[in-house]
């Protein structure tokens, strides 16, 4: 593997983790998140538009999916909330190793509307991944009760969101949408929907438009969209190994995400929780060793 591939992926990795990190931090520091996710989108249509040169004509053909890309718009700001929440209920490595499993429901969506053709791996890491998933979504056995059902059912709706993005993002490939032209109209969508919702916040509650959410959340869109591009850069390092690039990837998070969350947070795992963390790794490998 080549010096600038892993350069991409340790970027990119750091990234993915580093936006639940900042959520964390937010959370403490009593920064709206919603605002701070409402920049983000800001910072990451910005970004987009400049890194990526989004070939915005090819939306012009009769034949482009807008309903897809409006699903996407709207799915975006509310799988973020959904994140947002996840990271203060059940904590970052729970929802870092929920955001990753998401591939189980993504890999049966294939499976099912995508035509992709199933082996003994990919099932093998698909009926593991669900297993996974059970030892994730348990309430760890000395954690905070506060939470209640949140600490379960977030992390699910994480995992449900990121695989529905996943799904559409498949649907528009399909039709010849080209990615980053998705990713822009996506962003610049999702950006006016948050606007809206907050402006509307601002005039229903008098809650002001801070400073310190703004700075916060051209961060939070920075981590995010680099994130995303160096995903890409690392596939395109290494286009004839997409395996390697996507269990890196996923497995990267797991790890990176339980590390920080446990060492950096203090965050307590169940037995379940534990057990998780493994299943997950070695669904995420037979997936990637079915690709490949």
């Amino acid at each position: 593997m080549s010096s600038c591939a892993v350069a991409y992926l340790l970027i990119s990795v750091a990234c993915s983790v580093l936006v639940s990190v900042l959520l964390k931090l937010m959370q403490r520091r009593g920064i709206d998140t919603a605002q701070g996710i409402t920049w983000n989108y800001l910072a990451a249509s910005l970004l987009c538009f400049g890194l990526l040169d989004p070939p915005l004509a090819a939306l012009g053909y009769a034949d482009t999916p807008w309903a897809e890309l409006g699903l996407l718009a709207l799915l975006l700001p509310g799988i973020f909330l959904a994140l947002s929440a996840s990271v203060r209920a059940a904590g970052i490595v729970r929802t870092d190793i929920a955001q990753r499993m998401s591939l189980v429901l993504s890999l049966l969506a294939a499976f099912l509307w995508f035509g992709e053709q199933a082996n003994a791996l990919r099932i093998a890491g698909l009926v593991l991944g669900v297993v996974a998933i059970v030892c994730l979504v348990a309430r760890p056995e000395r954690g905070p009760r506060g939470a209640g059902w949140q600490a379960w059912a977030l992390p699910l709706v994480v995992l449900v969101g990121y695989a529905s993005v996943d799904v559409l993002l498949k649907r528009l490939a399909a039709a010849g949408t080209p990615f980053a032209a998705s990713l822009q109209v996506a962003f610049v969508a999702a950006f006016t929907v948050m606007l809206c919702m907050q402006g509307a916040r601002a005039w229903r509650t008098r809650v002001a438009f801070t400073g310190a959410a703004l700075g916060a959340g051209l961060l939070l869109g920075t981590l995010n969209f680099t994130n995303i591009l160096f995903y890409v850069k690392a596939h395109r390092a290494l286009p004839d190994h997409p395996a390697v690039v996507f269990s890196m990837m996923n497995i990267g998070v797991v790890v990176l995400g339980t590390l920080v969350g446990v060492l950096g947070f203090g965050e307590r795992l169940g037995r379940l929780n534990l057990l998780a963390i493994p299943l997950a790794i070695i669904a995420i490998g037979l997936i990637a060793a079915g690709i490949g």
